[in-house]
């Protein structure tokens, strides 16, 4: 048995290995490193598969943040509701743009954002939302929207671990992750569903403004060489990873659907043991499981079984230890533990174990082996 890995992109890159190679030799035989064809085709065929208007490729998924903020040109010290229970790069954008975060619960089930919390910390300095599609499945957009509308609030999602989820809405209609706010951000990392071998990113929005302030905005500011419009940054998709992007992004619906599979095998497993609750899956989303986070009861020792899973070579992540609202980084604004009750439950309670497009049947049985060994010592 192959050893497990949290994700393996070594046995992924394996049966993708020729096609990537031969995009490879396209962009080598053109020695067009930035902003290449391979880039401009990428684009392209993202923006067909979320049945969006545009698509502008950056460095990262938190320069994509960045740079949707700064086309909005919020005045300093605006106030942006984000949840507390996410990665820290979502509120790191927003700090450090000169905006004020507000810190938003997350609902105990899905782990998204609580729109009633939200909706009872929006002020008359709120410009902006930023929903976070966590662990794979999107925010209750609908209801967010229309609380959106109501307070003349922009909407920025996160999409970095949700990308090719599919949002339904009460009316049967059914949108792509990342395209349902005024714009969508995501991230490229190696790890995420549709990662490439290196730092990318990009921005979504059927916005034609928005889009074009944007793409200003990734390349210093211009609309033509040597004349800047606007302050701008240096963040660009190169050939190289827009190759690799091309070449995942036609089997992206296949892995996702792997990856449904090992969840579903996972949740039979740990859902009949009765103190271990595997993830929800709401009703108006799919869930493409960038991570598997279950929560475990009370009195279920979360460290240990992660520091015993380690000791036997299983990997496990716990995300998020510590809340946003709780970091040091942010104690400017106030916060206090206790706070947020859900949030920080979440954060002493829940850990993800492996999941992946190549898990083996093997390596599955044996974590959760692993798993129902230590809960049942």
């Amino acid at each position: 048995m192959k050893k497990i890995q949290m994700v393996d992109l070594i046995s992924q890159y394996e049966d993708i290995k020729e096609e990537v190679k031969a995009e490879f030799d396209r962009v080598l035989d053109t020695a067009m490193f930035i902003n290449g064809p391979l880039v401009k085709e990428f684009q392209a065929d993202l923006e067909a598969y979320l049945d969006v208007k545009h698509v502008i490729p950056c460095a990262n998924g938190t320069d994509a943040l960045q740079v949707i903020m700064m086309a909005y040109n919020f005045p300093k010290g605006a106030e942006v509701l984000v949840p507390s229970y996410t990665y820290v790069a979502t509120v790191e954008v927003i700090a450090l743009l000169g905006f004020k975060p507000v810190f938003v619960e997350a609902y105990p089930d899905s782990f998204n954002i609580d729109i009633e919390d939200l909706e009872s910390k929006i002020t008359d300095n709120s410009v902006a939302i930023v929903p976070v599609h966590l662990y794979g499945q999107c925010a209750d957009m609908e209801r967010l929207m229309e609380v959106a509308g109501r307070n003349n609030l922009v909407v920025l999602e996160d999409t970095a671990q949700a990308i090719g989820a599919d949002y339904t809405y009460a009316d049967g209609r059914t949108v792509k992750a990342g395209t349902i706010g005024n714009a969508g951000a995501t991230s490229f990392f190696p790890s995420k569903n549709l990662g490439c071998y290196g730092d990318g990113g990009a921005v979504f929005t059927n916005d034609d403004e928005l889009a074009s302030k944007i793409r200003m905005i990734v390349n210093h500011g211009q609309s033509k060489r040597y004349y800047h419009d606007s302050i701008g940054v240096n963040s660009r998709l190169d050939s190289l990873q827009a190759a690799v992007l091309k070449v995942k992004l036609k089997h992206l619906d296949r892995y996702n659907a792997a990856r449904r599979a090992v969840a579903d095998r996972y949740d039979k497993a740990f859902g009949a043991t009765g103190v271990i609750t595997p993830p929800y899956r709401s009703p108006f989303s799919t869930h493409v499981f960038h991570q598997y986070t279950v929560k475990l009861a009370d009195g279920i020792d979360r460290d240990g079984l992660n520091a015993f899973l380690t000791e036997e070579g299983i990997p496990s992540m716990i995300y998020y230890p510590v809340p946003n609202h709780l970091q040091k980084a942010y104690q400017y604004y106030g916060y206090q533990k206790g706070d947020f009750e859900v949030t920080e439950d979440l954060c002493s309670r829940v850990i993800s174990f492996p999941i992946h497009t190549e898990m083996e049947d093997e390596q599955q049985e044996l974590i959760i082996s692993k798993v129902i060994e230590f809960i049942n010592r």
